[in-house]
């Protein structure tokens, strides 16, 4: 095993992970918002809510890095 396969593992797992936190957050948005008519409403993030936010930023940088690493590592060598 060697540093590229486990870079792209971790690219490839954080991206897939990433997808799936972005798809179980909700939103306002219902079928309204779609035709321009939506109802802005902000609110805090509590609970699972705030937590599930919270890891799909920390996945995000995760995934950035991975790839900058990937990018810069033939360079090192």
């Amino acid at each position: 095993m060697n540093i590229n396969f486990i870079l792209q593992t971790i690219t490839i797992a954080s991206s897939v992970l990433m997808i799936i936190t972005i798809l179980l957050q909700q939103r306002g948005a219902s079928l309204g918002a779609g035709f321009g008519s939506s109802g802005e409403l902000y609110t805090t993030r509590r609970g699972l809510d705030k937590n599930l936010f919270e890891v799909t930023v920390i996945l995000a940088v995760v995934f950035v890095l991975s790839i900058l690493v990937g990018l810069l590592l033939p360079a090192i060598k």
